[in-house]
């Protein structure tokens, strides 16, 4: 007995699908980075009476905490551009196998349909390093390219880019008509690699 939310793919093949090439993010920002939030962290330090020194190091550690966020979301980013990638040559894949050519709908990229190779990926338990996998294709559908660290304001880097993140992947993934059928993760195999 099969599971009713999976495509019904006959045989009993597994089939092997192109690796998925994870491009991460630099592991030290530039100071330009830490320099584009130093203004930022001043305009989040409410007035005080403390001393000089102790205000700058609040501001200081304000700007560290800012670039991590910074960081995190451009993590996410690369991670979506890199699933969204991965998906397109998933697609070429399985238009090459007989087996799999019925199972996409030719329709505009980046259809939702295409969201069933994100629960794929979440189904298969790929290691993400703490990136949320449906948070990381949103902040990609949302941005081109990842801004600079000046460009976001310290609201959206802590409180509203998982938001939006997490509301443009449901937007997207909800546009399928009908209830979507999700690729059983038994049936393929591929490998993640950290570039």
């Amino acid at each position: 007995m099969t599971d009713a939310r999976y495509i019904d793919i006959p045989g009993s093949k597994t089939h092997e699908l192109p690796p998925l090439l994870v491009h991460s993010a630099l592991d030290h920002p530039s100071a330009e980075d830490l320099d584009s939030v130093l203004g930022e962290a001043e305009d989040m330090l409410a007035v005080s009476d403390a001393a000089p020194g102790v205000l700058e190091q609040r501001r200081f550690e304000l700007a560290l905490q800012l670039r991590e966020q910074y960081k995190g979301l451009v993590s996410h980013w690369l991670w979506g551009d890199s699933i969204l990638e991965w998906i397109r040559q998933c697609e070429i894949t399985f238009e090459c196998e007989d087996t799999l050519r019925k199972l996409l709908h030719p329709d505009v990229w980046p259809h939702a349909s295409r969201a069933s190779f994100v629960t794929l990926l979440m189904e298969k338990d790929v290691p993400t390093r703490g990136v949320a996998l449906d948070k990381a294709v949103g902040l990609r559908l949302i941005f081109r390219e990842p801004s600079p660290a000046r460009c976001f304001s310290s609201q959206f880097l802590f409180y509203l880019s998982p938001v939006v993140a997490d509301t443009a992947y449901s937007s997207w993934s909800g546009l399928v008509r009908e209830a979507p059928a999700l690729l059983p993760p038994e049936r393929f195999h591929f490998q993640v690699i950290d570039s």
